[in-house]
């Protein structure tokens, strides 16, 4: 099991097996060894040329692993700005853009700025977009507000396999 997200979950699955003593103990173990890799990481990256570290970071799985003990070579606010560059040429090709607000306890804020005149659902599908560029690059952002994100009026949307919005897309591909 290699994908981050995959084993967090299995983590907490098994955590949740336990109850009262032993779940306290299961949860100091697993900090434990969370605290002794993340100094075994940490003495790594220090000893690491800085274009070897950029490219293990590159990788999803050490990408977790750096962000989750806060080593990650390059700061949230720099992976989110190189993420927003990926997605901008699609919002350009609907006469638009997307502004850094900032972030606040792990929430990113973003505002969408232009229109897509006569495709009212481009602007939901251009936050998907948005939000899968930026949980990419970012996996500790707990969330994406974007700003201008303008409802269709068609009322709720459907959802696919993992409440994944079911959208009717704008004629452009999405990064």
């Amino acid at each position: 099991m290699t994908d981050v997200d995959e084993v967090g979950a299995r983590i907490e699955q098994l955590l949740g097996g336990f109850s009262g003593t032993d779940a306290e103990l299961a949860e100091d173990l697993v900090h434990t060894l969370l605290e002794f890799y993340g100094a075994g990481l940490a003495r790594i990256v220090e000893v690491v040329d800085r274009p070897v570290l950029d490219r293990l970071a590159e990788d999803d799985l050490v990408r977790g692993l750096l962000v989750l003990h806060d080593l990650h070579p390059r700061s949230t606010h720099e992976r989110v700005a190189e993420a927003l560059d990926k997605v901008r040429p699609y919002l350009g090709s609907h006469a638009g853009d997307v502004e850094f607000v900032g972030i606040d306890d792990g929430v990113l804020r973003l505002r969408l700025q232009g229109s897509c005149d006569g495709c009212p659902s481009s602007t939901v599908t251009a936050k998907y977009a948005i939000e899968r560029v930026v949980r990419e690059a970012a996996p500790e952002i707990s969330d994406v507000v974007v700003d201008g994100v303008v409802a269709d009026g068609a009322g709720p949307a459907e959802t696919g396999p993992g409440g994944r919005p079911l959208l009717p897309l704008c004629p452009v591909e999405v990064p």
